[in-house]
């Protein structure tokens, strides 16, 4: 019983091929693409709107330098929303459950970050590793505490990602098997339990996107530091 609550985080295959690249291509299918009309319908409006909103939130922090990154932490964004949300609708997988998904997301764009702040700013960017009117006996631990939390920032991303998601999947599976099997045997109590349920889903539709907007946001500032 407690390895088949843990079905659904494994990769579906199909003739031995794994589908999880279907599961990531297939929210670019759901947004409208683009043309060269005038008049334009709801979505590609709200969508649009929606995207602006995203990026704006996102780029105010950031000098002019840093709005070069406008079009990757948004198509980011929208990618982990779109895959978050799928990921809650019941025979669905969520990629973004598996570590090593978020941790090839996370690494690649926190040493650009760092790569950049390098690049533009050596003297700086070296400097955050030893703050300024630090006792001279704990320069050496205190290097090493710095570098070390640098280190674990990718790390750090992935596993907040997906230890929200796993543990909200995990949740609304325990819940629902409950409210099945209490069905027959306490209806009063399933149904209580099947409020609980909506409750819960409402929440993990809540977990879903600002998980997705944390992941970028905690990017955007790791940025924001080295340009």
């Amino acid at each position: 019983m407690n390895l088949s609550f843990f079905d659904q985080f494994m990769s579906p295959y199909l003739l031995g091929i794994p589908l999880i690249l279907i599961s990531l291509l297939f929210p670019a299918l759901l947004l409208p693409s683009p043309h060269n009309r005038w008049i334009t319908n709801r979505i590609s409006t709200l969508q649009s709107w929606f995207i602006y909103t995203i990026t704006k939130q996102l780029m105010t922090p950031l000098n002019k330098k840093g709005h070069k990154w406008a079009l990757i932490l948004s198509s980011l964004m929208i990618f982990l929303l779109s895959i978050n949300l799928l990921g809650l609708l019941p025979y669905t997988f969520t990629p973004t459950t598996q570590l090593s998904m978020n941790l090839a997301l996370a690494f690649p764009l926190w040493l650009a970050t760092l790569l950049t702040g390098l690049r533009n700013q050596p003297s700086a960017s070296l400097g955050h590793l030893m703050p300024e009117g630090t006792p001279t006996p704990l320069i050496p631990a205190l290097i090493m505490i710095e570098t070390t939390s640098l280190l674990i920032r990718p790390l750090a991303l992935g596993v907040r990602l997906t230890a929200n998601l796993t543990a909200g999947h995990l949740l609304i599976q325990l819940i629902s098997t409950a409210t099945a099997v209490l069905f027959s045997i306490m209806p009063a109590i399933s149904i209580l339990t099947a409020c609980v349920l909506l409750l819960l889903t409402i929440l993990e539709v809540a977990v879903a996107m600002i998980q997705a907007y944390v992941f970028v946001l905690l990017l955007s500032l790791y940025l924001q530091e080295n340009i």
